[in-house]
């Protein structure tokens, strides 16, 4: 198995931080173990695209679907992972790429379909917001990667069905699927304002600004209770909160999420969102975080009660980088979120026999609750733990010795 690289082993050296540091154990881990895994086990190089789940022993776990989410989330890992020094694993998101964009594009009138089979034919060409937001983040990133201009056209092609097909018919956000039913989501809006922020960042092209701007609008003006700093799940129609259980529903992780996307979003723009991430971030670190053993929670009420005391990798993941957002915009020292995040994910979801793999979710008592390891996770990883290492050197810097 590859070490960390000479350079980085001395970016480490010389910015003070030693080998039991949460940034460098979570690098170590993404870079030298999780990516180099996932590449020669996770990429089904015989049928194409990804491996969808894995057995706890490392062999592919057969399902008869392959998610066009998992395979936008798998391309965005090799690319940035690619970015981040692992030129080796480049070709896996070239890959995948490929096998997506031969397979799953209907057409611009019928957009990406949700599922493929495992050869690569189309099983459910639902269009569904959620799948539709990471294929655009794949895009943005591979092209970030790679430099290549086709991915580019691809995520305008996306974008373009989107906003012809996918836009709500009252004219506030999109379809969560076609035809749609249930309930409308912020969720899929708020990966999709991700997906936006990184193709307007790698082509600076302003439709993807634009598109940003109006997802931003409807966060603040429908989504986030400024009254109680809480982020709703599930709306009716006119985007008003469901009156029951599921509508007074809060995630934290999503909370965590919005407050770093947010920052994101300021960063590019300009757009102050320094209240907005204030307040997601200190409802989800007040009523979200069990404050002993500082495990981010699956679920609480809009009032604080705890709803479900279990957790999963992802809300783990988010509040790191809700604590880079506090860094960047309020000089917050994030060490201690760095420090008992990263503990709770090698001590309750990473610390696995085989390196590289993970238990996904855990009860209310600690117990593990899956019986595979979920290729979709790994995307939260490489998010939260290549932020540690982009901002370690401020953080060295503001807070010395």
């Amino acid at each position: 198995m590859p070490h960390l690289t000479a350079t980085r082993r001395q970016f480490v050296l010389d910015h003070g931080w030693q080998a039991d540091t949460a940034i460098y154990r979570a690098g170590q881990w993404m870079l030298d173990c999780a990516v180099p895994f996932w590449a020669e086990r996770g990429v089904d190089w015989q049928r194409g695209g990804y491996v969808e789940q894995m057995a706890f022993d490392g062999s592919a776990r057969p399902v008869d679907f392959k998610r066009t989410r998992v395979i936008g989330r798998q391309i965005y890992v090799f690319s940035h992972a690619a970015l981040l020094g692992r030129d080796d694993v480049l070709d896996c998101a070239r890959f995948g790429y490929d096998f997506l964009t031969r397979n799953a594009w209907l057409g611009p009138d019928g957009g990406w379909a949700r599922l493929l089979t495992p050869d690569g034919e189309v099983k459910d060409p639902t269009p569904d917001l959620y799948d539709l937001a990471f294929i655009l983040y794949a895009f943005g990133w591979f092209q970030r990667a790679t430099g290549d201009e086709t991915a580019h056209q691809w995520a305008l092609r996306t974008l373009d069905f989107v906003e012809t097909h996918m836009r709500h018919p009252g004219g506030q956000g999109y379809l969560v699927e076609k035809p749609a039913s249930g309930a409308r989501l912020q969720n899929p809006h708020m990966h999709l304002l991700e997906a936006a922020l990184v193709n307007l960042e790698v082509s600076g092209d302003e439709r993807f600004r634009r598109f940003a701007d109006g997802i931003v609008e409807l966060f603040t003006t429908r989504f986030f209770d400024p009254r109680t700093s809480t982020l709703g799940e599930q709306f009716d129609e006119r985007w008003h909160r469901l009156r029951n259980r599921d509508g007074r529903a809060i995630e934290p992780g999503h909370q965590f999420e919005w407050a770093w996307i947010l920052a994101r979003y300021q960063r590019l723009t300009g757009r102050d969102m320094r209240p907005f991430v204030e307040g997601l971030t200190w409802f989800a670190e007040t009523h979200g975080v069990e404050h002993g053993e500082w495990l981010a929670l699956n679920a609480v009420r809009d009032d604080g009660v705890v709803l479900d005391a279990g957790s999963r990798v992802w809300p783990n993941t988010e509040r790191i980088q809700a604590a880079v957002a506090m860094f960047e915009l309020f000089g917050m020292d994030p060490r201690p979120v760095f420090a008992s995040s990263t503990r709770v994910l090698f001590d309750h979801f990473l610390d696995r026999r085989l390196a590289g793999t993970w238990m996904d979710r855990i009860d209310a008592d600690r117990r593990p609750m899956t019986d595979h390891v979920p290729a979709s996770t790994l995307y939260h990883l490489m998010i939260a733990f290549a932020e540690m290492l982009r901002i370690a050197p401020e953080v060295d810097d503001a807070f010395p010795g």
